[in-house]
């Protein structure tokens, strides 16, 4: 594969259902999103560390539901619509008047998508009818690292900065990294950042250097 001069141009992350990488790990997650409208139940969460796609696939969800998106924090006094994604549900403690639209919102069946860190049964609201409904709740998580879905996702994050590296590179970065999305999206940044500032492209000899505190 050859290696491509970076440009400093603004990229986005590609978000659609197509870019999503499907693993082991995360697939029946996946099969979740893909089966809307015929859930077994009207709401359901996604869990896992950070960057393991669960906005990702919140994001997929919401468009093909109509959903609107609101931090699980802003949820005092919302009323909801349609549908729902309602992101970071154990990122802080809710207020009260939170988790009391929250409560309100599963009780009347309210079509939704919630994300966490952690699985539903592990979240602790204050009020306990609110901590029951989560422990009911269908969830399903995210991220089973194995190899395969390590090196596409470092492929992923650098064709999302428009790079192109080569084999050895992604090689040589799963061996040495944390095994966590976050690791490997902090460190593709990392090294993108490097890359500009030498006008180079990503080569094995800068991931050795960035790698070895250089």
């Amino acid at each position: 594969m050859v290696s491509q001069i970076p440009l400093p141009l603004h990229t986005a992350p590609r978000l659609g259902r197509t870019d999503f990488i499907v693993a082991p790990g995360n697939r029946a997650a996946v099969t979740l999103v893909d089966a809307w409208p015929d859930w077994p139940a009207p709401a359901a969460a996604l869990f896992g560390p950070s960057g393991s796609g669960k906005s990702h696939l919140a994001g997929v969800w919401a468009m093909r539901a109509g959903a609107e998106v609101v931090a699980a924090s802003d949820l005092a006094g919302f009323a909801g619509g349609a549908a729902l994604v309602i992101e970071d549900v154990d990122a802080a403690p809710l207020s009260p008047d939170a988790e009391t639209a929250l409560f309100a919102l599963l009780e009347r069946g309210q079509a939704m998508l919630l994300t966490a860190h952690e699985p539903p049964a592990r979240w602790r609201p204050n009020l306990p009818d609110l901590r029951s409904r989560f422990e009911a709740l269908l969830s399903f998580g995210l991220w089973a690292p194995d190899e395969a879905l390590l090196e596409a996702l470092a492929r992923k994050l650098f064709a999302d900065r428009q790079l192109a590296v080569p084999d050895a590179v992604i090689g040589q970065m799963i061996r040495s990294l944390e095994r966590s999305p976050g690791a490997l999206r902090d460190f593709v940044a990392k090294a993108d950042a490097a890359a500009l500032a030498a006008k180079k492209p990503v080569t094995t000899a800068l991931i050795r250097d960035l790698l070895a505190g250089n």
